[in-house]
């Protein structure tokens, strides 16, 4: 920022000091819009902000925990079965694989995977279950300086339960997921059983909850595989391939499209989650908690769906065949199995140093104990345990360290504090003769690298009558270092290759003033921020055969991305109905994505690289109805429109003035509920979006696999309460049975059955 534009942004606060006072005393809170009245919000609300409770989780069909916040204003999850470890939630016109722009905490210890950026790097959901939560916080946007650059998107923080008295809870869920695309027609199954047991000390500052998950599904396959032309002689005479027209339509000029041969394998997935969490509240007012948390993953796909059959009716999954008048090569439908042990280690303490002076302290870290991905070299590799791959990443993680001190004296607030994180990434390939194991590995290639983060912050917050005013900064020092690549040289001898350290400084002021009159509220809130690149973006990656970077490959020379954003909040409460107006507005430079285009050398990749300028700005309206027509008949509904665009992109300039990839002109999502009985309520959920670009250039946009569709989803669940400790509930997602794609198809028609139990 110039000096300029610096003394303009500080000037802004002092401005607003001078104007007149006003009678009523401005309340501590911003403006919250859906669910908790009655809970303070965890996390510093600025811009938008959204706390949900139990009354908006009974109207969710949550198979997983992401779930509960499906109807969240302007927000989405891109969750593609349930159990999908690589669900990427999206604010606005965050894209649905830039997942290292969203902080997410459980009970403020960060279980974001900012190890990368993509879908594959999604925040560590897994760790929680869905029966455990008690509330959920959502924050739009990087205006307040007690969070980093990675707040860019948005924050979420998990607030688990706190035992109040000794208890107990037990959850069992039944999932049910009939599917039908191209040639495969199944019915998926899965189910789950959660529990709980809290105790709390008897007039003692102790309590303690010990809590764990089993779950176990089937998703729908993620992918298909289509055939290669090939010359030459005629190959295996087969029946079965899919032409799909969609994808003609859809496909850039002059572009083929490939019949469709074999499905992906369903994805079988299971996972055990445990969870210790103590908790001590003092009477002297120190408090603190203890958190471990334990999460098992596998993921197992052996049973690709072959389409094609020979003369004699044998299935044929691969090699040279002959269909629809041409000769084909078809490859691709590999087996795989890939197994995670995970773990969430963290403590937190308060204590008051003085008079209206506390200080916090909180110290986690995540640990990727095993993370080993076992590929088949090919489908009859696969059924007959020959050569394949090994991917190893592990251990890896990260650790992170908040130390903080709050003061009040009369009507001015100040905060300040310090953090530090440390991100490291170690990724090794291998060849394996046996691929469902890793005797007999052969190391192929290697990444790896450290990024570290210390960061200082400032607040200050002024009540003037009914005015509050917010003004704080952020500096952070960023470094990333000992990253390298591994690979075999041309005599098949190990070599690496070191990356030179590299560092860099930001400083991101924040500003925000609000206006409370009663019924009607104002907010405008101002932010830079700076989210520097993750470890994988800058290290991990690997080689293609002929020793060029993959398509996802990384680059040691990536820029942070630097944001400048508003948003302004109005909202008036007219009793039974709140209406909240928002208007954004984010402009990024050097914005970090992976696509095809010139890199600093001039030469053509298709890796990360920083595009130049990207700007979005939109608006949000939301509405909260209270006992609608009758009493028990709540809504909250949410429409938002986002125009964001790449402005300038000297890599691929044919991106310019293109609406960015994967985000919808207008978004929507609603709940109905009805309260009819104290023990029954029904309710009806509505998720919409329109149909966005695929690709950076507005070239690709279908409704069909490979490109990302119009979303329409009608859901429906009703619960019994049948006493006062147990509960039945059945629910439906996507009641209309319509068919979505996010590349990856999102889930058909999908049931859920489930019972709880509570002491």
């Amino acid at each position: 920022m110039s000096r300029y534009r610096r003394a303009h942004f500080c000037a802004l606060p002092l401005l607003c000091i001078a104007a007149p006072a006003l009678a009523q005393e401005a309340e501590d809170t911003s403006i919250l819009v859906v669910g908790q009245k009655d809970a303070p919000i965890s996390i510093e609300p600025r811009g938008l902000s959204v706390s949900l409770g139990e009354d908006q989780f009974a109207a969710v069909n949550a198979q997983n925990v992401e779930d509960l916040m499906k109807y969240a204003p302007d927000f989405f999850v891109r969750k593609r079965y349930a159990g999908d470890s690589n669900g990427v939630p999206g604010f606005r016109g965050t894209h649905s694989t830039q997942s290292a722009r969203t902080l997410v905490m459980v009970d403020g210890f960060v279980v974001s995977n900012f190890l990368g950026n993509s879908f594959a790097f999604s925040p560590k959901w897994g760790v929680v279950g869905p029966g455990e939560v008690e509330q959920f916080d959502i924050v739009y946007g990087p205006y307040s300086a007690r969070y980093g650059g990675n707040s860019m998107g948005g924050i979420v923080n998990i607030t688990t339960r706190s035992p109040q008295k000794t208890e107990a809870f037990a959850t069992v869920q039944g999932l049910a997921e009939p599917y039908d695309q191209y040639g495969t027609h199944a019915t998926y199954w899965g189910w789950s059983g959660e529990a709980g047991f809290g105790w709390r000390q008897k007039d003692g500052p102790w309590s303690a909850r010990l809590s764990g998950r089993h779950f176990r599904n089937d998703g729908q396959p993620m992918s298909w595989y289509g055939l290669t032309p090939a010359s030459g002689a005629a190959g295996t005479a087969v029946t079965g391939a899919i032409v799909d027209k969609g994808q003609a339509i859809a496909n850039a000029p002059g572009t083929a499209t490939n019949p469709i041969f074999a499905a992906q394998s369903p994805a079988r997935t299971t996972q055990d989650q445990a969870k210790l969490r103590i908790g001590y509240d003092g009477i002297s007012g120190v408090t603190g908690e203890l958190l471990f948390a334990y999460w098992h993953n596998i993921d197992a796909q052996y049973a690709p769906d072959c389409y094609l059959r020979d003369a004699a009716g044998n299935k044929v999954c691969e090699g040279r065949v002959t269909t629809l008048g041409q000769t084909w090569t078809a490859s691709g439908a590999k087996w795989s199995r890939t197994v995670r042990d995970e773990y969430l280690a963290g403590g937190k303490i308060a204590a008051p140093i003085g008079p209206d002076v506390t200080a916090k302290l909180n110290l986690s870290t995540y640990q990727v104990a095993r993370s080993d991905g076992f590929t088949s070299a090919s489908w009859t590799a696969g059924a007959n345990d020959g050569a394949g791959t090994l991917a190893r990443q592990g251990p890896t993680g990260w650790y992170t360290a908040e130390l903080s001190v709050d003061g009040r004296t009369g009507s001015f607030d100040l905060a300040a504090g310090a953090s530090a994180n440390l991100y490291w990434t170690d990724l090794t390939n291998y060849t394996l003769p046996m691929w469902r194991g890793d005797g007999g590995r052969a190391f192929s290639t290697r990444t790896f690298g450290k990024t570290r983060l210390l960061a200082g912050w400032a607040e200050g917050r002024l009540r003037a009558d009914a005015l509050l005013f917010t003004l704080g900064a952020r500096f952070e020092s960023w470094r990333a270092f000992d990253g390298g690549l591994g690979r075999l040289n041309t005599n098949g001898q190990p070599v690496t290759n070191y990356y030179a350290a590299r560092s860099d400084t930001a400083f991101d002021p924040k500003f925000a003033v609000e206006w409370h009159g009663g019924t009607t509220s104002v907010q405008l809130s101002l932010a830079e921020a700076t989210r520097f690149p993750t470890v994988g973006e800058l290290f991990q990656g690997s080689l293609n055969g002929d020793g060029s970077f993959n398509a996802n490959s990384f680059d040691p020379n990536l820029k942070p991305e630097r944001s400048r954003d508003a948003n302004l909040l109005v909202a008036h409460d007219f009793g039974g109905l709140k209406l909240t107006g928002s208007a954004f507005w984010q402009r990024v430079n050097d914005t970090i994505f992976s696509f095809v285009g010139f890199n600093q050398n001039g030469v053509t990749t298709s890796s990360f690289k920083n595009i130049d300028v990207t700007r979005q700005y939109g608006l949000e309206l939301i509405a909260e109805a209270r006992d609608v027509g009758v009493p028990g008949l709540d809504v909250d509904a949410n429409i938002a429109w986002i125009d964001s665009v790449t402005v300038r992109n000297d890599s691929a300039p044919a991106a310019e003035g293109v609406q960015f990839p994967r985000i919808p002109r207008w978004r929507l999502n609603a709940n109905l509920r009805y309260q009819g009985t104290p023990r029954l309520l029904a309710a009806i959920g509505v998720r919409y979006a329109t149909r966005p670009n695929t690709d950076l250039f507005g070239l690709q946009r279908g409704d069909t696999f490979g490109y990302t569709s119009e979303l329409f989803a009608l859901d429906a669940k009703v619960n019994w309460k049948m006493t006062d400790n147990f509960r039945l509930s059945a629910g439906v997602d996507n009641l209309t049975n319509g068919k979505a794609w996010v590349y990856h198809p999102y889930p058909q028609r999908s049931f859920l059955l489930e019972a709880g139990w509570t002491l």
